[in-house]
This record gives C-alpha cells, structure tokens and sequence, in this order.
C-alpha cells in the first residue's frame, strides 16, 4: 500500500496541478545559484570608473592580475637607472695632432729646400730661378693648401707670424702639446645636457677598445666653450717663455683645433633602456577565491574596475554559464528529491499545501541570502575591528542560521524541518566556499534546534532552546577546531563566543518572526493556540453571556477532544481550542438552537423544515466570519467549516418527508455544506460535538448506557463516511470512545440522593438514622426562613 502511495505521489508530482510547486522549486533554484555565483551578474553590468557598484562582487575563483601601474613604474625606474652612454674618440687627439704635423710639414719642405739650395754654390741657372720664384712667394701660394689641411682659415697676420717662425717644428710641439691636454681631460659638445646626469654619472665607452667605464664626477669635463678658455690656462706654463704674439697664435690655433671627444651616443643609450624595460615582468597580484571585489553602493576605483576587466579577460563567459547551469541542476534535483520523499507524505502538508511550500521556500530564500551577507559582514567587521584580530570564520559562527529550522519546526512540525535542515546545510555549505566542517556544523545544531523547539508552548522555550543550541555550538566549533588542527587558544575562544551568541541570536529571532509569520502566512501556533484557549477570551465571554448552553456545551466539547487526542497521537492543544470555538457561529440566534431555550419553547415549531434547516446551517458561516473578525486563525476557521462535514439534519429532513413525499423532499438542502473533517482534531470535535449533544437526552445515563451510546454514533459517522478525510484509524476510533467513555461518566455519574422533606418509610435502612435526624433538623430550619422570611423576598431564580 505504501509504495502505491509513493508510485501514485510521484506520478501526481508531474502532474499539471503541480506547476505552481514546480515553479517555486526553480525560482528558488535560480535566486540560490545567483547568490552562489555572482560573476553572472558581473558579466552583465559593465562597471565605468566613478559609477556606483549595484551588488556585491566576489571573486568565483583564484587569479592573477597584473598592475600595470606598478609594472610601468618598475620599468621607469629600470629605465632611469641605465646610465648614459657616451663616446670617447680616444684617438681623436693622434689624429689632430697629425694633421697639424701635415700641414706644416709641407710648407717646412719649402723652408728644407731652399735652406739647402743656399749652401749649395750658386750657379747662373740657379740665380736666375730664385728670381724668378723667391721663398716668400712660395709661402704663400700654398697658404690654402696649408688652411685646407690644418682645418680652419688662417688669418695673414698669423700667416706671417708662422712664416717669420718658418713654420718650425716648435709651434708644432707647442700647438700639438697644449691641444693634447686640452683633449686628454675630455671635451662634450654641450656640457649642460651632461650634468643632467651628474646623480648617477654616465658611461663612458671608448670607440677604439669598446671598454667602458662609469664616470661619475662630470665636471670634470670641458664644455666646447670651457675647453677654448682653458687652452690658454693650461697652455701658459707651457709658453711662458715665448713672445706674446707667438703665444696668441698658438693659442688660436688650439682654439681652432679643439673639437668635442665625447659625445652622446643616443642610439646605444635607447637600445640598452629598451632592453632594461623589456626584462622587468609585469607586477601580478593574486586575487584569492572568494575575496571582495566590489562592494554594493562603493564608488568604482581604477583598481576594482582593473581587477573586474580581468577576471572578465580570464573567465570566459560560456565557463561561468556551464558551471552554474551544472550548479543549478544539482540543486533542483536536491530539491525535488527532498520534496518527493518527505513533503507530500506529511500530515501537516496535506491543507493548503501551497501556501505550505511557498512559505518554506521563502524562509530558504531568506536564509540565503543572510548567509550570503554574513560572509560580507564577516569581512566588514574584521576590517573595523582589525586590531583585535577576529578570524573571519569566527564570526561566521555567530550568524544565527539554525533559526531557519526552528521556524520550520514553529509551524510545520519537527517531521519538515529535519529534511529543510538538511538542504538548507547543503546550500550554505556551498555558499561558504563548499566548507565540509559548514556543512556539518550547520546539519547538526539546525537539526538539534528543531528538535529542541518543537514542543514550544512559552515563549521562554525560545530562551531554552537558544542556550542549548549555544552550548551544542561551542561543543561543534572547538570540535572543528580540532579536527582542522586549528586550535590556537585565541581561534578557541573567538569561535566558541560567536558560537554561543548564535544560539542565543537564532532564539531570539524565532521568538521574534514568529507573530510576523503567524500574521503574513495565517498561522496558528501553539503559542498562540494557548492564548485562545483562555476562557476570557472576548469572544468566549460573548458566547456565554448570549449563548450559555452553547458555552457550556462546548466546554465540554473541548475537554473530551483533549483528552482524546491524547490517546490518539493528535495536538491535544489544538482540539480543545477548536472544541471551544467550533459554535461560536450560534451567537447570532442562540434561541434557535435547543441547548439555550430555558423556557421550554422551541422556535423551530413555527417554521418550516427547510427554514430550520437553512438557520441551522447558517451558524456555519456565521461561524466563519466572526471567526475572521477575531483573526482567531485559519485554524478555527478550518474547525468551524469542517466540524459537521456533509452530515445530515436528520430531525428536520424526517419532520419535511412527514410533512411532504419523500421524493418531493431534497435531500441536499438538510445537509451542511462541508467540506469533510481535514484533520484528526476536527474530526475529534465532530464526534465529541454529537455525542455530547445525544448524552444530555439519556434520562438514566448509566454506564452501559452512555457506551452503547457512543458506540451508536461513532458507528453511524464512520459509516456515513464523514471521517474518511481525516486520518482516523478503527483503533484511533476504539481510543476515542473509551475516552468519551470516561469523560460522559465523570459528568453524568449518579450522585447521593438527600432526604429533605421525604424520610423511608421505616425509618432505617442504610444510613437511616442519620437521614431521619438530617430530615428533621432541615425541615425546622426551612419553617423558620419561611416564617420570617415570607413576604418580603422574592423567590431566587424564578422569573
């Protein structure tokens, strides 16, 4: 039978009916997987800089970023720190110094020749030459010849001071002397541009060795300027004993001579900086699995959009789609699974299930997301309290998630909230990073709060129930601790305080959504169950000043379903309660119903059966509507519609055949409307609410009497088929006649009959003497309140 029940409940699940299930199950699916990933939202907004952040980002996994800031700073310091690259034509000095020998050279030969030519005897050939060509003339007509080689144009001044000299090998000395120590000290084309790079000096590299060497005192350099004030400093020790004029020319002609041996070789300097840049690697920071990117309603900085851009760069979109796809599936199929197999078969599943499954859903969602923010305000709550050094986890352990069973458990029972326990632990589990110790710690003091709260009639059991689970948490956390060999005495401590504010926290919280819930969804607590079960109730207090018969009756009422539910397994608080309210339709015309007629006359006489049985079944929908007035709960309105099921007005159904034929009669119009008893405390008032009823026609109410009498009716509903929705068993039934048994005993047992006016006949019997005393002593009192009394009061309880 029972796996016909579950084949037949997982054929149903598919069915149509069930669209509106379906359809909570994947949008929870769909609102978890964007919680647990938050880069699909990424994917959709692009950030600008200066925009502000629309939710929390975190990073899906570990990865690297570059900082191309602190790579491009790197590289300009690698850049700087290559020093300057100059060359040094070392040989440029020989070279000079050659064409200087060269150029006089040529003109000495003229002065050689003719030097020669006089120390020879002279012969008319040679006389008549010299005529014709004198030295002087030879001079100067290779005077461009001489400025071509020696580099610059020579002044006829200077000119004649040189041929005066005859070019001799002196000036050459000299001139060669002063220019060789002016160009041995180093001469750059534009000083300025050099001392730029006096910090950190230059390399000087020779054109001829290639060697190189770092100079690092540049002032010791002569600009081009520098080194032509210079030639006559350092060329006057060396001409001091010539004439001045001599000493002007040469001088001048060092002048002339000096041109820069080192010069900045550009080229080779950007070569080696480039080489410099291209060998520093990118700066990557790591970015941790889980880490903050963005915070909601931050302003968007250069660095958070750098590292967005990257992670967008690095994760290809289709990767993140799949993975969550793979994500969502899991979890729908955890869903469905959970839902097939505990759901459906729960009693208090069974009315308004929908309205059930929305409400557990919306407390998963809602606990998502708090487990979500708790990972956030972990992290916020360590940076403000940095200096005290509080482990992210501990905090996580402060969190009251465990509240979300205890609600489950508050309204849907201990039977709903251990499999929501368990899918809850799974999903925060994976919210915090797939943790197995999370799942466990949340698997067990969820389960254990559940456990712990699921007879909660005081609002102190939150209190209660709130310390356990605090104690049961420190005990999980340092068992944690030690099985991930992270017990330092400080993580301990901090674990074990945050564990224990949680339990505290989750009961509180319960204790405080509780009356939202009850009002938002239209439940009804044992909490609340316990309030209405006050006979001072307003609506109670009404019923028994309009309406005693009716008050008394369902008082009665309500003491027979608790104790009978009791013996059944049911919610005995629940029975009582919708015991007391199951009438309090009546108020509106209590004469019309026989318990509250005192005076003997019954209203129904003058109607017709079918108006009897049109004011009879109104009380049902009177019923309802005070019922919501009050907001006495779905509950007692469940009571109130269910209580008579379909059952027959059978009184006015035969009074109508009587009055009519039977096939003129319609039998539909003297049953009440239903629906049947849903649960087993209506269909406990159903049958207390009849048998109580026939109980006060017995006139000798013996035992056998009222069983025989319980038996009949209980027989009759059953067989009528009013407790087939309801979840009654034969053995549930023979439970609750024995205790209806009881009950009608203890208010219909006999009691000792005391003589007042009337003595036995003989006067004995048992007891007989202490009658016949009591019998006199009562009647001579009463002649004495008569006596006196006659005339001036009025008769107590008459009308």
């Amino acid at each position: 039978m029972t796996a016909r029940k579950n084949k037949k409940s997982v054929s149903n699940f598919f069915d149509n009916s069930y669209r509106f299930r379906w359809a909570v199950m994947i949008g929870v699916t769909l609102i978890f997987t964007f919680i647990l990933y938050p880069n699909l939202m990424l994917i959709k907004h692009s950030y600008e800089l200066g925009d502000v952040a629309e939710r929390d980002i975190k990073a899906p996994k570990d990865f690297l970023i570059e900082d191309s800031e602190a790579t491009e700073t790197n590289r300009k310091q690698a850049v700087e720190k290559v020093l300057t690259v100059y060359d040094h034509d070392t040989a440029l000095s020989f070279a000079l110094t050659q064409r200087v020998h060269q150029a006089f050279a040529d003109i000495q030969a003229v002065f050689n020749t003719a030097k020669n030519s006089a120390e020879k005897p002279k012969t008319a050939s040679s006389i008549a030459s010299d005529k014709k060509t004198s030295i002087h003339e030879q001079v100067w007509q290779i005077k461009e010849e001489f400025e071509r080689k020696i580099g610059f144009n020579v002044s006829d001044g200077a000119y004649k001071i040189l041929e005066k000299e005859k070019f001799s090998e002196g000036i050459v000395k000299l001139i060669t002397k002063v220019l060789s120590e002016i160009l041995q000290n180093g001469v750059v084309s534009n000083k300025a541009i050099l001392l730029k790079e006096a910090d950190k000096g230059i390399i000087l590299r020779s054109i001829e060795t290639t060697d190189e060497t770092v100079v690092k005192n540049l002032k010791l350099f002569y600009g081009l300027d520098q080194a032509n004030a210079m030639v006559r400093i350092t060329g006057k020790p060396i001409l001091k004993n010539r004439r001045y004029t001599t000493t002007n020319l040469i001088v001048d002609f060092v002048q002339h001579l000096v041109v820069p041996n080192i010069t900045l070789n550009r080229s080779e300097t950007e070569e080696r900086r480039k080489k410099a840049a291209s060998e520093i690697k990118p700066i990557l920071h790591q970015i941790k699995k889980g880490e903050m990117l963005l915070r909601e309603g931050e302003l968007v900085t250069q660095v958070q959009l750098l590292k967005l851009k990257t992670l967008q760069a690095q994760t290809r979109k289709e990767h993140i789609i799949s993975k969550s796809i793979g994500a969502a599936m899991i979890i729908l199929c955890l869903l469905a699974t959970t839902y097939i197999l505990h759901i459906p078969q729960q009693k208090r599943m069974a009315n308004k299930h929908n309205k059930n499954l929305l409400f557990i859903s919306s407390v998963l969602i809602t606990f998502f997301f708090l487990a979500d923010i708790s990972t956030s305000l972990s992290e916020s709550l360590i940076q403000n309290f940095s200096s005290y050094s509080i482990p992210v986890s501990s905090i996580a352990y402060g969190f009251p998630l465990a509240a979300g069973a205890m609600i489950i458990c508050l309204f849907l029972g201990l039977e709903i909230a251990i499999p929501f326990a368990m899918v809850i632990a799974i999903c925060i589990a994976a919210i915090f990073q797939n943790s197995f110790e999370s799942f466990l710690f949340f698997l067990i003091n969820s389960t254990m709060a559940a456990y712990w709260i699921r007879n909660c009639r005081e609002r102190k059991v939150f209190i209660k129930a709130g310390a356990k689970l605090g104690l049961l948490n420190v005990v999980l956390v340092v068992a944690t601790d030690l099985y991930m060999t992270d017990f330092s005495m400080s993580k301990l401590l901090w674990d074990s305080g945050f564990a224990f504010l949680g339990g505290i926290g989750a009961g509180i919280i319960t204790a405080g959504i509780a009356p939202l819930i009850e009002i938002a969804f239209d439940y009804t607590t044992d909490i609340k169950l316990l309030e209405l079960a006050n006979l001072d109730q307003p609506i109670l207090r009404r019923l028994m000043m309009e309406a005693p018969g009716t008050y008394h009756h369902s008082v009665i009422v309500g003491s027979m379903v608790e104790a009978a539910a009791t013996d059944i397994g049911a919610n005995p608080l629940l029975a009582k309660v919708c015991g007391y309210y199951h009438d309090i339709g009546k108020i509106g015309k209590p004469l019309y119903f026989i318990e509250n007629q005192t005076t003997g006359k019954n209203r129904h006489d003058k109607l017709a059966p079918s108006m009897s049985s049109l004011i009879l079944i109104a009380h049902i929908k009177n019923g309802v509507e005070i019922a919501k007035k009050n907001k006495l709960g779905q509950v007692i309105v469940d009571a109130i519609q269910q209580h008579h099921g379909t059952s027959l007005i059978k009184y006015f159904y035969d009074k109508a055949i009587q009055q009519k034929r039977e096939d003129a009669v319609n039998i539909g119009d003297f049953r009440y409307p239903g629906p049947l008893p849903q649960t087993k405390e209506i269909g406990l008032v159903m049958l207390a609410d009849v048998v109580e009823a026939a109980s006060r026609t017995l006139t000798n109410p013996t035992t056998s009497r009222i069983q025989g009498l319980v038996q009949n009716l209980i027989n009759k509903i059953f067989s009528d088929g009013q407790l087939d929705n309801c979840e009654l068993t034969l053995k549930d039934l023979h439970s609750i006649a024995k205790s209806f048994n009881k009950i009608l005993h203890g208010i219909h047992h006999h009691r000792i009959e005391y003589p007042e006016n009337r003595v036995s006949s003989n006067g004995k019997g048992k007891n007989g003497n202490s009658y016949r005393r009591q019998a006199k002593k009562t009647q001579t009192i009463e002649s004495k309140i008569t006596k006196k009394s006659a005339g001036h009061l009025k008769r107590l309880g008459q009308s």
